[in-house]
Protein backbone atom coordinates (compact mmCIF):
# COMPACT_ATOMS: atom_id res chain seq x y z
CA UNK A 1 0.00 0.00 0.00
CA UNK A 2 1.48 3.45 -1.06
CA UNK A 3 1.83 5.60 1.81
CA UNK A 4 0.79 9.36 1.30
CA UNK A 5 3.41 11.71 0.42
CA UNK A 6 2.33 14.51 3.05
CA UNK A 7 2.76 11.11 5.54
CA UNK A 8 6.10 10.14 4.32
CA UNK A 9 8.11 13.81 4.40
CA UNK A 10 5.99 13.98 7.78
CA UNK A 11 7.38 11.35 9.15
CA UNK A 12 10.69 11.65 8.19
CA UNK A 13 10.46 15.56 9.94
CA UNK A 14 9.42 14.19 13.28
CA UNK A 15 11.90 11.66 13.39
CA UNK A 16 15.24 13.67 12.19
CA UNK A 17 13.93 16.00 14.83
CA UNK A 18 13.77 13.44 17.62
CA UNK A 19 17.02 11.59 16.27
CA UNK A 20 18.86 15.28 15.97
CA UNK A 21 20.64 15.73 19.97
CA UNK A 22 20.01 18.84 21.24
CA UNK A 23 16.12 19.60 20.03
CA UNK A 24 13.36 18.34 22.00
CA UNK A 25 9.81 17.86 20.25
CA UNK A 26 8.04 20.06 22.48
CA UNK A 27 10.51 22.82 21.00
CA UNK A 28 9.70 22.24 17.00
CA UNK A 29 8.55 25.23 15.87
CA UNK A 30 6.79 23.86 12.73
CA UNK A 31 3.28 25.78 13.09
CA UNK A 32 5.08 29.01 13.26
CA UNK A 33 6.95 28.47 10.44
CA UNK A 34 4.20 27.06 8.48
CA UNK A 35 2.07 30.39 9.68
CA UNK A 36 5.11 32.33 8.23
CA UNK A 37 4.88 30.62 5.03
CA UNK A 38 1.56 32.33 5.02
CA UNK A 39 2.28 35.47 4.91
CA UNK A 40 3.75 35.59 1.70
CA UNK A 41 1.84 36.69 -0.91
CA UNK A 42 2.94 34.51 -3.52
CA UNK A 43 1.28 31.51 -1.86
CA UNK A 44 -2.16 33.25 -2.38
CA UNK A 45 -1.44 33.15 -6.51
CA UNK A 46 -1.79 29.27 -6.46
CA UNK A 47 -5.55 28.86 -5.20
CA UNK A 48 -6.81 31.62 -7.49
CA UNK A 49 -4.49 29.73 -10.36
CA UNK A 50 -5.91 26.45 -9.89
CA UNK A 51 -9.82 27.89 -10.08
CA UNK A 52 -9.25 29.70 -12.79
CA UNK A 53 -7.42 26.64 -15.10
CA UNK A 54 -10.45 24.60 -14.18
CA UNK A 55 -13.01 26.97 -15.16
CA UNK A 56 -11.37 27.26 -18.48
CA UNK A 57 -11.06 23.78 -18.80
CA UNK A 58 -14.59 23.30 -18.41
CA UNK A 59 -15.36 26.35 -20.86
CA UNK A 60 -15.32 26.96 -24.67
CA UNK A 61 -12.05 29.17 -24.28
CA UNK A 62 -9.42 26.02 -25.03
CA UNK A 63 -11.61 25.01 -28.13
CA UNK A 64 -11.51 28.74 -29.60
CA UNK A 65 -7.35 28.56 -29.05
CA UNK A 66 -7.12 25.30 -31.12
CA UNK A 67 -9.30 26.78 -33.74
CA UNK A 68 -7.31 29.98 -33.95
CA UNK A 69 -4.13 28.54 -34.10
CA UNK A 70 -5.54 26.06 -36.79
CA UNK A 71 -6.46 28.94 -38.46
CA UNK A 72 -2.91 30.03 -38.80
CA UNK A 73 -0.70 27.37 -38.84
CA UNK A 74 -3.25 24.59 -40.86
CA UNK A 75 -1.80 25.60 -44.17
CA UNK A 76 1.78 24.91 -43.33
CA UNK A 77 3.68 21.35 -43.42
CA UNK A 78 2.97 19.50 -40.01
CA UNK A 79 0.52 22.75 -39.20
CA UNK A 80 -2.33 20.78 -37.13
CA UNK A 81 1.10 19.66 -34.65
CA UNK A 82 2.28 22.76 -34.78
CA UNK A 83 -1.42 24.19 -34.31
CA UNK A 84 -1.07 21.65 -31.33
CA UNK A 85 1.70 23.35 -29.63
CA UNK A 86 0.64 26.42 -30.04
CA UNK A 87 -2.57 25.93 -27.78
CA UNK A 88 -0.47 24.39 -25.29
CA UNK A 89 1.57 27.05 -24.65
CA UNK A 90 -1.09 29.38 -25.03
CA UNK A 91 -3.71 28.07 -22.98
CA UNK A 92 -0.72 27.25 -20.27
CA UNK A 93 -0.10 31.14 -20.36
CA UNK A 94 -4.05 31.51 -19.62
CA UNK A 95 -4.21 28.32 -16.49
CA UNK A 96 -0.78 28.26 -15.23
CA UNK A 97 -1.34 24.34 -14.55
CA UNK A 98 0.53 21.88 -16.66
CA UNK A 99 -2.51 19.21 -16.14
CA UNK A 100 -5.20 21.41 -17.22
CA UNK A 101 -3.14 21.76 -20.58
CA UNK A 102 -2.56 18.49 -21.14
CA UNK A 103 -6.34 17.23 -20.55
CA UNK A 104 -7.97 20.26 -22.09
CA UNK A 105 -5.78 20.52 -25.40
CA UNK A 106 -5.01 17.14 -25.71
CA UNK A 107 -8.59 15.84 -25.67
CA UNK A 108 -9.59 18.46 -28.22
CA UNK A 109 -6.83 18.07 -30.79
CA UNK A 110 -6.10 13.95 -30.46
CA UNK A 111 -8.83 13.34 -32.58
CA UNK A 112 -7.93 16.24 -34.89
CA UNK A 113 -4.22 14.59 -35.53
CA UNK A 114 -5.68 11.03 -35.79
CA UNK A 115 -8.33 12.37 -38.60
CA UNK A 116 -5.70 14.12 -40.20
CA UNK A 117 -3.80 10.85 -40.89
CA UNK A 118 -0.90 11.38 -38.51
CA UNK A 119 0.26 8.12 -36.60
CA UNK A 120 -1.18 7.57 -33.14
CA UNK A 121 2.34 7.64 -31.81
CA UNK A 122 3.27 10.99 -32.84
CA UNK A 123 -0.24 12.27 -31.91
CA UNK A 124 0.20 10.81 -28.19
CA UNK A 125 3.46 11.38 -27.86
CA UNK A 126 3.35 14.99 -29.00
CA UNK A 127 1.03 16.08 -27.02
CA UNK A 128 1.76 14.44 -23.90
CA UNK A 129 5.31 16.07 -24.16
CA UNK A 130 3.38 19.99 -25.44
CA UNK A 131 1.12 19.51 -22.26
CA UNK A 132 4.25 20.41 -20.06
CA UNK A 133 4.34 23.66 -21.02
CA UNK A 134 2.22 24.25 -18.55
CA UNK A 135 4.86 24.79 -15.90
CA UNK A 136 7.42 26.70 -18.08
CA UNK A 137 5.09 29.60 -19.72
CA UNK A 138 3.97 31.70 -16.93
CA UNK A 139 1.72 31.63 -15.27
CA UNK A 140 3.38 29.17 -13.78
CA UNK A 141 2.21 27.55 -10.29
CA UNK A 142 5.73 25.49 -9.67
CA UNK A 143 7.71 29.00 -9.84
CA UNK A 144 5.62 30.25 -7.59
CA UNK A 145 6.35 27.28 -5.07
CA UNK A 146 10.32 27.88 -6.17
CA UNK A 147 10.40 31.71 -5.41
CA UNK A 148 8.71 30.72 -1.99
CA UNK A 149 11.22 28.14 -1.11
CA UNK A 150 14.11 29.71 -2.70
CA UNK A 151 14.23 32.60 -1.11
CA UNK A 152 15.50 33.81 2.55
CA UNK A 153 13.69 37.12 2.80
CA UNK A 154 12.27 37.75 -0.43
CA UNK A 155 15.44 37.47 -2.67
CA UNK A 156 13.03 36.01 -5.91
CA UNK A 157 10.67 37.81 -7.38
CA UNK A 158 7.67 36.15 -8.49
CA UNK A 159 6.96 38.38 -11.58
CA UNK A 160 11.18 37.50 -12.01
CA UNK A 161 10.48 34.03 -12.31
CA UNK A 162 7.43 34.84 -14.88
CA UNK A 163 9.34 36.70 -17.16
CA UNK A 164 12.54 34.25 -17.50
CA UNK A 165 10.25 31.71 -17.84
CA UNK A 166 9.18 33.27 -21.80
CA UNK A 167 12.00 32.51 -23.78
CA UNK A 168 12.35 28.80 -22.87
CA UNK A 169 9.27 28.70 -22.89
CA UNK A 170 9.03 29.54 -26.58
CA UNK A 171 12.74 27.93 -27.29
CA UNK A 172 11.28 24.56 -26.28
CA UNK A 173 7.48 25.23 -28.33
CA UNK A 174 9.68 26.15 -31.32
CA UNK A 175 11.84 23.33 -31.30
CA UNK A 176 8.72 21.40 -31.07
CA UNK A 177 6.91 23.01 -34.32
CA UNK A 178 10.30 22.58 -36.20
CA UNK A 179 10.01 18.61 -35.71
CA UNK A 180 6.36 19.11 -36.47
CA UNK A 181 7.24 20.71 -39.84
CA UNK A 182 9.83 18.32 -40.49
CA UNK A 183 7.35 15.24 -39.85
CA UNK A 184 4.89 17.19 -41.96
CA UNK A 185 7.39 17.64 -45.04
CA UNK A 186 8.47 13.83 -45.12
CA UNK A 187 4.80 12.93 -44.79
CA UNK A 188 4.41 14.90 -48.23
CA UNK A 189 2.30 17.73 -46.83
CA UNK A 190 2.13 20.57 -49.62
CA UNK A 191 2.24 24.73 -48.34
CA UNK A 192 -2.05 25.16 -49.07
CA UNK A 193 -4.44 27.42 -47.67
CA UNK A 194 -5.95 26.88 -44.44
CA UNK A 195 -9.30 25.83 -44.30
CA UNK A 196 -10.52 28.34 -41.90
CA UNK A 197 -11.35 31.80 -42.38
CA UNK A 198 -8.43 33.69 -40.45
CA UNK A 199 -11.04 36.66 -39.08
CA UNK A 200 -13.43 34.91 -38.46
CA UNK A 201 -11.64 32.52 -35.94
CA UNK A 202 -9.69 35.22 -34.61
CA UNK A 203 -12.89 37.24 -33.97
CA UNK A 204 -14.46 34.03 -32.03
CA UNK A 205 -11.32 33.94 -30.39
CA UNK A 206 -10.75 37.09 -29.03
CA UNK A 207 -11.12 37.08 -25.31
CA UNK A 208 -9.75 33.85 -24.92
CA UNK A 209 -6.62 35.44 -26.93
CA UNK A 210 -6.85 38.67 -24.49
CA UNK A 211 -6.64 36.55 -21.41
CA UNK A 212 -2.95 36.47 -21.28
CA UNK A 213 -2.08 39.57 -22.93
CA UNK A 214 -3.93 41.11 -19.90
CA UNK A 215 -2.48 38.69 -16.94
CA UNK A 216 1.17 39.10 -18.63
CA UNK A 217 0.88 43.11 -19.58
CA UNK A 218 -0.80 43.69 -16.28
CA UNK A 219 2.00 42.14 -14.15
CA UNK A 220 4.73 43.41 -16.57
CA UNK A 221 3.75 46.95 -16.70
CA UNK A 222 3.07 47.48 -13.17
CA UNK A 223 -0.55 47.49 -13.06
CA UNK A 224 -0.70 44.64 -10.91
CA UNK A 225 0.84 42.24 -9.33
CA UNK A 226 1.54 38.64 -10.09
CA UNK A 227 -0.52 37.77 -6.62
CA UNK A 228 -3.15 40.22 -8.11
CA UNK A 229 -3.31 38.49 -11.57
CA UNK A 230 -3.98 35.19 -10.49
CA UNK A 231 -7.30 37.18 -8.80
CA UNK A 232 -7.74 38.42 -12.25
CA UNK A 233 -7.61 35.38 -14.37
CA UNK A 234 -10.65 34.12 -12.09
CA UNK A 235 -13.11 37.12 -12.19
CA UNK A 236 -11.58 37.27 -16.08
CA UNK A 237 -12.33 33.82 -17.03
CA UNK A 238 -15.56 33.52 -15.19
CA UNK A 239 -16.58 36.90 -16.91
CA UNK A 240 -15.70 35.71 -20.45
CA UNK A 241 -17.09 31.73 -19.99
CA UNK A 242 -20.47 32.70 -18.53
CA UNK A 243 -21.69 36.32 -20.26
CA UNK A 244 -19.50 36.03 -23.56
CA UNK A 245 -19.33 32.22 -24.35
CA UNK A 246 -21.98 31.28 -22.47
CA UNK A 247 -20.84 28.28 -22.13
CA UNK A 248 -21.07 27.67 -18.46
CA UNK A 249 -23.44 28.51 -15.97
CA UNK A 250 -23.51 29.20 -12.00
CA UNK A 251 -24.53 25.78 -11.19
CA UNK A 252 -21.56 24.27 -13.06
CA UNK A 253 -19.28 26.33 -10.82
CA UNK A 254 -20.09 24.06 -7.93
CA UNK A 255 -18.10 21.07 -9.50
CA UNK A 256 -14.96 23.31 -10.53
CA UNK A 257 -14.80 25.09 -6.83
CA UNK A 258 -15.16 21.27 -5.12
CA UNK A 259 -12.39 20.15 -7.47
CA UNK A 260 -10.09 22.93 -7.35
CA UNK A 261 -10.76 22.75 -3.20
CA UNK A 262 -9.26 19.24 -3.11
CA UNK A 263 -6.23 19.82 -5.56
CA UNK A 264 -5.23 22.76 -3.28
CA UNK A 265 -6.11 20.98 -0.10
CA UNK A 266 -3.32 18.50 -1.12
CA UNK A 267 -1.03 21.12 -2.24
CA UNK A 268 -0.90 22.67 1.30
CA UNK A 269 -0.60 20.06 3.39
CA UNK A 270 2.53 18.69 0.78
CA UNK A 271 3.85 22.14 1.72
CA UNK A 272 3.19 22.63 5.16
CA UNK A 273 5.10 18.93 5.56
CA UNK A 274 8.22 20.48 3.51
CA UNK A 275 8.53 23.56 5.53
CA UNK A 276 8.91 21.24 8.96
CA UNK A 277 11.45 18.78 6.67
CA UNK A 278 13.13 22.66 5.81
CA UNK A 279 13.57 23.62 9.33
CA UNK A 280 15.01 20.48 10.15
CA UNK A 281 17.65 20.98 7.47
CA UNK A 282 18.26 24.43 8.08
CA UNK A 283 19.03 23.39 11.86
CA UNK A 284 21.36 20.70 10.37
CA UNK A 285 22.92 22.99 8.68
CA UNK A 286 23.04 20.90 5.37
CA UNK A 287 22.57 23.57 3.12
CA UNK A 288 26.16 24.78 4.53
CA UNK A 289 27.75 21.76 4.60
CA UNK A 290 26.47 21.02 1.21
CA UNK A 291 28.09 23.82 -0.35
CA UNK A 292 31.42 23.06 1.71
CA UNK A 293 31.22 19.55 0.51
CA UNK A 294 31.02 20.54 -3.15
CA UNK A 295 33.61 23.38 -2.95
CA UNK A 296 36.24 20.45 -1.93
CA UNK A 297 35.71 19.31 -5.42
CA UNK A 298 37.21 20.76 -8.21
CA UNK A 299 34.59 21.49 -10.13
CA UNK A 300 33.56 24.49 -12.27
CA UNK A 301 30.37 26.00 -12.50
CA UNK A 302 30.12 24.07 -16.69
CA UNK A 303 30.67 20.61 -14.76
CA UNK A 304 28.53 21.56 -11.32
CA UNK A 305 25.23 22.35 -13.71
CA UNK A 306 25.89 19.10 -16.05
CA UNK A 307 26.34 16.87 -12.51
CA UNK A 308 23.17 18.99 -11.33
CA UNK A 309 21.26 18.44 -15.00
CA UNK A 310 21.89 14.51 -14.40
CA UNK A 311 21.23 14.28 -10.65
CA UNK A 312 17.33 16.60 -11.16
CA UNK A 313 16.75 14.18 -14.24
CA UNK A 314 16.79 11.04 -11.91
CA UNK A 315 14.93 12.55 -9.41
CA UNK A 316 12.32 13.62 -11.94
CA UNK A 317 12.03 9.97 -12.65
CA UNK A 318 10.92 9.34 -8.91
CA UNK A 319 9.49 12.30 -7.35
CA UNK A 320 6.87 14.86 -8.22
CA UNK A 321 7.89 18.89 -9.31
CA UNK A 322 6.38 20.39 -6.15
CA UNK A 323 8.16 17.92 -3.53
CA UNK A 324 11.32 17.75 -5.61
CA UNK A 325 11.23 21.99 -5.19
CA UNK A 326 9.77 21.73 -1.71
CA UNK A 327 12.84 19.49 -0.50
CA UNK A 328 15.69 20.00 -2.67
CA UNK A 329 15.60 23.83 -3.46
CA UNK A 330 16.75 24.77 0.03
CA UNK A 331 19.99 22.56 -0.57
CA UNK A 332 20.78 23.01 -3.70
CA UNK A 333 20.53 26.48 -4.67
CA UNK A 334 23.19 27.76 -2.02
CA UNK A 335 25.62 25.10 -3.95
CA UNK A 336 24.40 26.84 -7.29
CA UNK A 337 24.74 30.09 -5.86
CA UNK A 338 28.29 29.23 -4.93
CA UNK A 339 29.57 28.66 -8.25
CA UNK A 340 27.76 32.39 -9.19
CA UNK A 341 24.98 30.51 -11.01
CA UNK A 342 21.96 33.14 -10.68
CA UNK A 343 18.89 31.99 -8.31
CA UNK A 344 16.41 33.17 -11.60
CA UNK A 345 18.26 30.94 -14.13
CA UNK A 346 18.79 28.44 -11.55
CA UNK A 347 14.31 27.74 -11.24
CA UNK A 348 14.22 27.63 -14.76
CA UNK A 349 16.68 24.92 -14.79
CA UNK A 350 15.13 23.32 -12.06
CA UNK A 351 11.55 22.96 -13.60
CA UNK A 352 12.59 22.04 -16.92
CA UNK A 353 14.45 19.48 -15.67
CA UNK A 354 11.62 18.14 -13.65
CA UNK A 355 9.15 19.17 -16.70
CA UNK A 356 11.17 16.13 -18.65
CA UNK A 357 10.64 14.11 -15.84
CA UNK A 358 6.93 14.17 -16.32
CA UNK A 359 7.43 11.94 -19.22
CA UNK A 360 9.79 9.84 -17.99
CA UNK A 361 8.92 6.56 -15.88
CA UNK A 362 8.15 5.00 -13.01
CA UNK A 363 6.79 8.51 -11.64
CA UNK A 364 6.21 10.45 -15.05
CA UNK A 365 2.32 12.07 -14.23
CA UNK A 366 2.16 12.75 -17.94
CA UNK A 367 2.01 9.46 -19.10
CA UNK A 368 -0.52 8.33 -16.68
CA UNK A 369 -2.62 10.99 -17.13
CA UNK A 370 -2.17 10.79 -20.77
CA UNK A 371 -2.34 6.90 -21.29
CA UNK A 372 -5.95 7.12 -19.80
CA UNK A 373 -6.89 10.07 -22.31
CA UNK A 374 -5.77 8.26 -25.54
CA UNK A 375 -6.36 4.79 -24.07
CA UNK A 376 -2.95 3.91 -24.24
CA UNK A 377 -0.66 1.21 -22.12
CA UNK A 378 2.11 2.99 -20.45
CA UNK A 379 4.68 0.98 -22.61
CA UNK A 380 2.69 2.71 -25.85
CA UNK A 381 3.47 5.70 -24.08
CA UNK A 382 6.65 5.89 -23.40
CA UNK A 383 7.95 5.02 -27.10
CA UNK A 384 5.71 7.43 -27.97
CA UNK A 385 7.39 10.52 -26.48
CA UNK A 386 11.08 9.22 -26.89
CA UNK A 387 11.68 11.47 -29.92
CA UNK A 388 10.21 14.37 -28.06
CA UNK A 389 12.25 13.84 -24.90
CA UNK A 390 15.39 13.99 -26.95
CA UNK A 391 14.48 17.26 -28.19
CA UNK A 392 13.89 18.39 -24.80
CA UNK A 393 17.19 17.10 -23.12
CA UNK A 394 18.27 19.52 -26.22
CA UNK A 395 16.42 22.50 -25.69
CA UNK A 396 17.05 21.83 -21.66
CA UNK A 397 20.97 21.71 -22.27
CA UNK A 398 20.42 25.06 -24.48
CA UNK A 399 18.56 26.90 -21.70
CA UNK A 400 21.38 25.81 -18.89
CA UNK A 401 24.53 26.89 -20.77
CA UNK A 402 23.18 30.00 -22.06
CA UNK A 403 21.82 32.11 -19.53
CA UNK A 404 20.43 35.16 -21.69
CA UNK A 405 17.62 32.94 -22.68
CA UNK A 406 16.13 32.95 -19.42
CA UNK A 407 17.82 36.01 -17.50
CA UNK A 408 17.43 37.98 -21.02
CA UNK A 409 13.94 39.85 -20.90
CA UNK A 410 14.20 39.86 -16.65
CA UNK A 411 17.71 42.27 -17.32
CA UNK A 412 15.90 44.15 -20.05
CA UNK A 413 13.38 45.36 -18.22
CA UNK A 414 15.65 46.41 -15.24
CA UNK A 415 17.50 48.58 -17.23
CA UNK A 416 20.32 45.99 -17.47
CA UNK A 417 22.75 44.23 -20.43
CA UNK A 418 20.65 42.11 -22.07
CA UNK A 419 23.15 39.66 -22.45
CA UNK A 420 24.45 37.27 -19.44
CA UNK A 421 27.24 35.03 -20.44
CA UNK A 422 27.39 31.99 -18.58
CA UNK A 423 30.00 31.69 -15.39
CA UNK A 424 33.60 30.97 -15.70
CA UNK A 425 35.80 29.16 -13.69
CA UNK A 426 37.29 32.13 -12.31
CA UNK A 427 33.89 33.38 -10.92
CA UNK A 428 33.87 30.28 -9.13
CA UNK A 429 36.97 31.03 -7.91
CA UNK A 430 36.83 34.39 -6.92
CA UNK A 431 33.40 33.18 -5.00
CA UNK A 432 35.30 30.36 -3.30
CA UNK A 433 38.74 32.61 -2.27
CA UNK A 434 36.09 35.28 -0.78
CA UNK A 435 33.96 32.34 1.20
CA UNK A 436 37.84 31.08 2.22
CA UNK A 437 39.54 34.55 3.06
CA UNK A 438 36.52 35.43 5.22
CA UNK A 439 36.85 32.08 7.23
CA UNK A 440 40.84 32.54 7.26
CA UNK A 441 40.44 36.28 8.61
CA UNK A 442 38.41 35.23 11.07
CA UNK A 443 40.22 32.63 12.24
CA UNK A 444 43.35 34.83 12.55
CA UNK A 445 41.69 37.19 13.82
CA UNK A 446 40.48 34.67 16.84
CA UNK A 447 44.21 33.22 17.40
CA UNK A 448 45.50 37.23 17.66
CA UNK A 449 43.44 37.61 20.44
CA UNK A 450 44.11 34.13 21.72
CA UNK A 451 48.08 34.85 22.20
CA UNK A 452 47.48 38.30 23.18
CA UNK A 453 45.81 36.86 26.38
CA UNK A 454 48.46 34.12 26.65
CA UNK A 455 50.74 37.34 26.88
CA UNK A 456 49.61 39.59 29.07
CA UNK A 457 48.16 36.86 31.43
CA UNK A 458 50.72 33.83 31.08
CA UNK A 459 48.13 31.47 31.09
CA UNK A 460 46.62 29.10 28.34
CA UNK A 461 43.39 30.01 27.75
CA UNK A 462 42.42 27.68 24.93
CA UNK A 463 40.26 25.43 27.39
CA UNK A 464 37.69 28.52 27.75
CA UNK A 465 38.56 29.51 24.43
CA UNK A 466 37.38 26.18 22.65
CA UNK A 467 35.29 24.56 24.93
CA UNK A 468 31.73 24.79 23.00
CA UNK A 469 29.55 22.29 25.13
CA UNK A 470 27.76 25.88 26.68
CA UNK A 471 27.59 28.00 23.92
CA UNK A 472 24.25 28.25 22.20
CA UNK A 473 24.23 26.65 18.96
CA UNK A 474 24.70 29.69 16.07
CA UNK A 475 21.48 30.15 13.92
CA UNK A 476 21.41 28.29 10.90
CA UNK A 477 21.95 31.07 7.77
CA UNK A 478 19.44 32.26 5.21
CA UNK A 479 20.00 31.80 2.00
CA UNK A 480 20.15 35.68 1.51
CA UNK A 481 23.41 35.55 4.37
CA UNK A 482 24.80 32.51 2.09
CA UNK A 483 24.54 35.23 -1.22
CA UNK A 484 26.07 37.44 1.02
CA UNK A 485 28.75 35.61 2.10
CA UNK A 486 29.76 34.52 -0.88
CA UNK A 487 30.13 37.98 -2.54
CA UNK A 488 26.50 37.95 -4.60
CA UNK A 489 24.45 41.24 -4.10
CA UNK A 490 21.65 40.72 -3.77
CA UNK A 491 20.48 44.24 -3.52
CA UNK A 492 18.29 43.67 -7.14
CA UNK A 493 16.65 40.97 -6.06
CA UNK A 494 15.16 42.52 -3.10
CA UNK A 495 13.92 45.23 -5.15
Amino acid sequence: MRAPLFLLIGSLTISGYALYEGIALDQILIAESVRQITDKPPLLAIPFFVLSGGIMSRGAIAQRLVNVAKAVFSGIPGGLGIAAVIACMFFAAISGSRPVTDITIGGVMYRALLKAKYTESFSAGLLTSAGTLGIIIPPSIPMIVYAIFASGAQVIQVEDLFLAGIGPGFLIGGFLAVYCLFTGLLRGEKFRRSELNFKDTLIDGFWSLMLPVIILGGIYSGIFTATEAAAVSVVYSLIVEIYIHRSLTIKDLVPVIGESTVLMGSLLIILTMAVGLNDLLAELELPEKAVAWIKTHELTPTSFMLYLNAFLLVVGCFMDIMSAIMILVPLLAPMAMSYGIDPIHLGIVFIVNLELGYLTPPMGLNLFVASSLFKKSMGEMIKSVVPFLLILFVALMTITYIPTIALGPVNYLKGQPVYVPFPSAKVANDLKQSGDGKSIEGKQEGDGKANDGKANDGKANDGKANDGKDQTKPKAKSLQDLMKEQGIDTEDEEE
